[in-house]
């Protein structure tokens, strides 16, 4: 029989996987095979998408009311730009970002020719 433990975390008000009597939420990963590492690295994803790093870094200092709402404004202005744009890139009036190429997609295209070095 597999031994599992469960590895819980208190996030910011915000539900994934498990509600508590008092209504805070907490992240459950479970640990299989006593592969602590895998357990990890997916209790930081979780961590990472829930915007508890983030989260974290901003309660490190006390935040003055004013700047809070100062912030949060910024945030909803940025929120709103990126939804207008998405809006005007699906309708054509402008054109769409181009995306970066990965090394893993260099490397794909250079598979079918041989790279060219550049001489030293």
């Amino acid at each position: 029989m597999r031994e599992s433990h469960r590895v819980l975390l208190r996030p910011a008000n915000r539900p994934i996987a498990l509600r508590t009597a008092e209504g805070a939420t907490r992240l459950q990963v479970f640990v299989r095979e006593n592969n602590i590492d895998q357990a990890l690295r997916i209790l930081k994803k979780k961590m990472q998408r829930e915007g508890v790093f983030r989260e974290m870094r901003r309660r490190r200092f006390y935040e003055k009311p004013s700047e809070k709402s100062t912030r949060e404004k910024a945030e909803a202005v940025r929120r709103a730009r990126k939804l207008a744009r998405k809006q005007a890139v699906r309708e054509g009036l402008i054109a769409a970002p181009q995306k970066k190429r990965t090394e893993t997609a260099k490397s794909t295209l250079a598979r079918g020719r041989p790279l060219q070095r550049q001489p030293a």
